[in-house]
């Protein structure tokens, strides 16, 4: 006898060998025997052999016209057997009914199972509407296959021309179009950014970095909309002085600019005077509301998306020829040695006499110029006091920095400068530490301590900069925080440090400066009327939104300067170059700052000169391979490569652009390695 029977929901059919109560020992085709139970048994039969039966049953399931035995079956549930004589028109066979199980059990659209051999049919509303669902799949699989040709042939479906950067960035799995560039991208064995290149979905490797920056940073466009233009108070008073900016050839929005001023006690009043955009835009307002959406601007080689309108920003930026709105800080020095002995903040119209520009000046101006009075530029004699004054702050922060228990501060690192137009891409070096960068970076430095100390002692809070130890002791790693109260910043060597020099581009400083003026203005009453008070929900939101925000933009821009520097080996041919060695596999190019990982390189010492062999590089996912070519057998040193790796990868080349931006980088870098012994109880 053989047995047709139902094993973990498929058909088999064997030989019974033995029975036994109630189960059966079956021989299946291939030999192998099997123990069957007699209730998932459906059919006994001896003729024909088990092989013929089920060849039998697959031709006539293939036979069968579901929609005529659907019509057959009626409403009520019925047993395989009975539906067979019905649609037989006589007692099925053992392969008719071998076939028609095979039928009713392949087609759940059409008949509901309700047990072993007995089934149940649909009821004719859900019948149409899964047969009009499996015809929309079927239609949607074609227009699917049509998609996945056209991708092949290096076109781009119509369908997919609006959503490009949805299907790139953020898929719906389930639309056929995503499906059908997944199944393209399979047989041609490549990922879906690299066909949208192909096909012409996105229209170079640059084009794809900015889009998917766009995409999850800015998704309704980094336009502005149409808003009035603040307009300061009227009445505030004239500054008696002739002030000068410091800036890159490329900086629109200028903050900061500087003056002096001889008193006739024989002290000298250096003025930093500040952009006020806080006496014109106003909390909550509508251009207050566009800056907090974005909460700085966005730096790349070449380009910038800016927090403010230009038409605000020229309202505010201190140009030259211009009489601006700003916010001044006064410090009375002592040219006998530099020290403050009195300083005074106020909101004040600035006349702006020049905007100096490092590309005119840093050829003119540097140590020995400055020492010797050599060289005829604007401003000489005030940039020769200033910078005086610049390298005693600079040492009171050192000194400051060591008692903190910190190491003394590199100031021995290379930036890099970049230059882009029409796709073409310029990279200069410029040393750390040059005068003019140290002339910002400390007086910058200075203002942003002393307005901290202000709202500290005034009892307004405001957005602060920390750096210091965490959990574990004085060799713990250090941390730089955003607090919304005073705190040490260990690495600049500072007792607190609030963002305040920056308005234009950065909306903490903007914060900042409301809270300043409260103080300038109203004094120990400042916290009555200053916007944000003590424990305020909007002041902490602002200051977890900045994190993330200046997050993202500073991984972008650094993504940008790699991908500019890969552009620039091809735009320079550049094959066999020179590289620094910076830690252990990690090496940077000397004449870019280009990050390389070399697996498997000898140990070098760090900041040794090598050459390496560029053997190719990737655009798109800004990868790059080279091979060491040689290790001179006199190692030169490069400087520079002192500081630690994770601080080089770290700050963007373009920082070099904010003087005092890229000495908190390094102060804070350079602090993450703790004094050779814990600082003085």
């Amino acid at each position: 006898m053989n047995v047709f029977f139902e094993e973990s929901g498929d058909f088999k059919v064997g030989s019974v060998m033995t029975q036994a109560g109630e189960a059966y020992q079956v021989e299946m085709a291939s030999g192998k025997r099997t123990k069957v139970k007699t209730k998932d048994v459906l059919l006994q039969f001896e003729k024909p052999s088990p092989g013929e039966l089920m060849e039998q049953a697959k031709a006539i399931c293939a036979e069968i016209d579901l929609e005529f035995l659907w019509e057959v079956a009626g409403e009520e549930e019925f047993g395989f057997a009975e539906l067979g004589a019905e649609y037989f028109g006589h007692a099925p066979q053992p392969a008719e009914a071998a076939g028609l199980i095979l039928s009713l059990h392949s087609s759940p659209v059409y008949f509901y199972k309700k047990g072993r051999g007995r089934y149940k049919a649909a009821p004719e509303q859900s019948l149409r509407a899964a047969l009009a669902g499996i015809e929309k799949k079927k239609q949607q699989a074609l227009v699917q296959a049509g998609y996945v040709e056209e991708l092949k042939a290096n076109q781009l479906p119509e369908a997919m021309r609006n959503i490009v950067l949805q299907l790139l960035f953020k898929p719906d799995k389930n639309a056929i179009e995503y499906k059908a560039l997944e199944a393209a991208c399979n047989e041609l064995h490549t990922n879906p950014q690299r066909l949208m290149l192909a096909v012409g979905g996105v229209q170079s490797p640059k084009s794809l970095h900015m889009a998917k920056f766009l995409f999850e940073n800015f998704p309704k466009g980094y336009g502005f909309p149409d808003v009035a233009v603040p307009v300061p108070p009227t009445k505030l008073p004239l500054a008696d002085v002739k002030a000068f900016s410091i800036d890159d050839v490329t900086t629109t929005e200028i903050d900061d600019a500087f003056s002096v001023t001889h008193l006739a006690d024989g002290n000298v009043k250096v003025g930093i005077h500040i952009a006020a955009p806080g006496l014109g835009i106003k909390p909550d307002d509508a251009v207050d509301k566009m800056a907090r959406a974005r909460m700085s601007t966005v730096y790349m080689p070449g380009d910038k998306i800016t927090m403010l309108p230009d038409s605000i920003v020229a309202a505010f930026t201190l140009a030259e020829g211009k009489t601006c709105p700003a916010l001044s800080l006064y410090a009375t020095l002592n040219p006998a040695d530099w020290s403050v002995i009195s300083s005074e903040t106020r909101a004040e119209m600035v006349p702006i006499a020049h905007n100096l520009r490092h590309n005119d000046l840093d050829d003119l101006v540097n140590e020995e110029t400055l020492a010797s009075g050599e060289g005829d530029y604007p401003h000489k004699d005030e940039l020769c006091l200033i910078w005086k004054w610049a390298q005693v702050l600079e040492a009171a922060r050192m000194v400051k920095r060591e008692a903190f228990g910190l190491k003394p501060e590199q100031n021995n690192r290379v930036d890099f400068n970049f230059y882009v137009e029409d796709d073409v891409v310029t990279v200069s070096r410029r040393k750390r530490g040059a005068p003019l960068d140290k002339i910002v970076a400390e007086l910058m430095i200075f203002a942003n301590s002393t307005w901290g100390k202000m709202m500290h002692d005034n009892g307004v809070p405001g957005i602060y900069r920390s750096q210091g130890r965490g959990v574990g002791g004085w060799n713990a790693k250090m941390q730089v925080r955003m607090l919304t109260h005073a705190a040490p910043h260990e690495g600049l060597g500072v007792d607190q440090y609030a963002w305040s020099t920056s308005p234009l581009r950065r909306y903490t400083d903007l914060v900042n400066q409301w809270q300043i003026l409260a103080c300038a203005e109203k004094g120990v009453m400042a916290p009555l009327v200053a916007h944000f008070k003590h424990k305020d929900a909007g002041l902490f939101a602002i200051v977890s939104q900045f994190d993330a925000a200046y997050g993202a933009y500073a991984d972008h821009q650094a993504n940008m300067e790699r991908y500019w520097c890969l552009r620039w080996l091809g735009q320079e041919n550049a094959r066999q170059v020179e590289a620094v060695v910076l830690k252990d596999e990690v090496l940077r190019l000397v004449d870019i700052p280009l990050i390389i990982r070399l697996p498997g390189m000898p140990s070098v010492a760090r900041g040794a000169q090598v050459k390496i062999d560029i053997l190719r590089w990737d655009e798109i996912d800004l990868s790059i391979e080279a091979r060491l070519l040689e290790i001179p057998t006199t190692v030169t040193v490069d400087g520079d490569a002192e500081l630690d790796y994770e601080e080089e990868e770290a700050i963007p080349a373009a920082d070099a652009n904010d003087p005092e931006a890229a000495e908190e980088n390094t102060a804070e870098a350079s602090a993450e390695a703790p004094a050779d012994a814990p600082p003085a109880a």
